[in-house]
């Protein structure tokens, strides 16, 4: 099950590789296997950021390979959903920054990954489209949900209702994705955007992401609440007087999230 997904711990970066060739298609060994390995990295406080990327050259990912549903199965239709919903719900919620890299054609289930990250880099062939009302689906892997918070309901339906798909450039005028790199340069830069990461305090950006994230579904004057408290509750960690004495003492802070 785990060569479905590749893991490689760089320092403080985890780096997870899709690996169903040609098209690095979900399924739901590999579904499972995300849910894994999302809570093994969260157990690892030696882990502040991951990026997901795809084997090859051609694909980030397909998404579902639709010959699962070519018989009408309800029961496989069903299982299958909750599958993607729990996968991909566990990488949204990761302790630490994920950052997508997308190196390729991003489809349907494909595209959900990357939206369920919370950066995106996107190379200049790369290719992203919710496809699935074509085949008459529907994206059930949070992509009605997550595109229309990141690019708007204009563009969410243009993509979804229209089958509209996006090239690279289009994709980053919208803010479907945050960055555009030079074909084959996708991985790098995420790599390098996750170091960023690591000269944070990751107990500070955990509360950060955990802030951000709420506003999705907390009022917002709830979120001010939460945001006051989520401060006091920093000066409960090491990271805390570590980051402040350093910045006193001009050093690097030295963190232990914790």
């Amino acid at each position: 099950m785990s060569e479905l997904i590749r893991v490689e711990k760089r320092g403080h970066v985890a780096l997870l590789t899709m690996n169903n060739p040609p098209a690095n298609t979900w399924t739901a060994d590999s579904l499972q296997a995300l849910v894994r390995i999302v809570g093994e990295l969260n157990e690892d406080r030696d882990i502040w950021s991951l990026v997901l990327t795809g084997e090859g050259e051609k694909f980030f990912s397909a998404g579902a390979d639709l010959k699962l549903f070519a018989d009408g199965d309800r029961s496989v239709a069903r299982d299958m959903a909750r599958l993607f919903g729990e996968a991909f719900e566990t990488l949204s919620r990761f302790r630490g920054v994920s950052i997508a890299a997308i190196n390729g054609f991003a489809m349907g289930g494909g595209l959900e990954v990357a939206l369920a990250c919370d950066i995106r880099i996107a190379e200049t062939q790369a290719q992203m489209a919710l496809p699935e009302a074509k085949v008459g689906l529907l994206p059930c892997a949070g992509g009605t949900q997550n595109l229309t918070w990141l690019v708007g309901e204009g563009w969410a339906k243009r993509m979804i209702l229209c089958g509209e798909r996006l090239k690279a450039d289009k994709a980053l005028e919208i803010g479907l994705v945050e960055e555009v790199v030079e074909q084959g340069q996708s991985l790098e830069r995420a790599l390098q955007l996750a170091e960023q990461v690591g000269e944070q305090s990751p107990s500070a950006v955990a509360a950060c992401k955990t802030l951000i994230q709420s506003g999705r579904s907390r009022p917002l004057d709830q979120g001010y609440i939460l945001e006051r408290e989520l401060f006091v509750d920093l000066f409960h960690t090491e990271d805390q007087r570590e980051g402040v004495n350093a910045f006193l003492e001009k050093r690097k802070a030295e963190w232990k999230n914790r």
